[in-house]
C-alpha cells in the first residue's frame, strides 16, 4: 500500500519530545487492513517514508484510533522543517 498526504508537524511534549505528522482519517481503514499483514506488534506498521528529498524506514504508531508518522530530528534538519510546518509525506507500507 502506498499513500501520499499533507499534514502538519506537531510535537508530543513528553519526557523525551518527539515530532509527528498524523495520517488523515480517510487512510486509516486501509492501513488497518495492511497492519494485519505486516505489523510486528503493538499495532506498529513498518513503512518507508519520504519527506521532501529525505527517505527513511520507521513505523507508524497507533494513536487515538489513527496512526502517526514519527519525524526524526535528522529529517527535520535536512528538510528545514519544524513544528507547525505543513509537509507532504509519502508512505510505502511493508518491511
Amino acid at each position: 500500500m502506498d499513500l501520499e498526504f499533507r499534514g502538519t508537524i506537531w510535537q508530543w511534549r513528553g519526557p523525551a519530545p518527539h515530532y509527528f505528522v498524523s495520517v488523515p482519517a480517510e487512510a486509516v481503514d486501509g492501513l488497518r487492513a495492511a497492519a494485519r499483514l505486516v505489523s510486528y506488534g503493538w499495532g506498529m506498521i513498518p513503512v518507508q517514508v519520504r519527506l521532501g528529498g529525505t527517505e527513511w524506514r520507521t513505523s507508524l504508531w497507533p494513536k487515538d484510533g489513527g496512526y502517526i508518522v514519527p519525524i526524526k530530528a535528522a529529517v527535520r534538519r535536512a528538510e528545514a522543517v519544524d513544528e507547525g510546518d505543513e509537509v507532504t509525506v509519502s508512505l510505502a507500507v511493508g518491511p
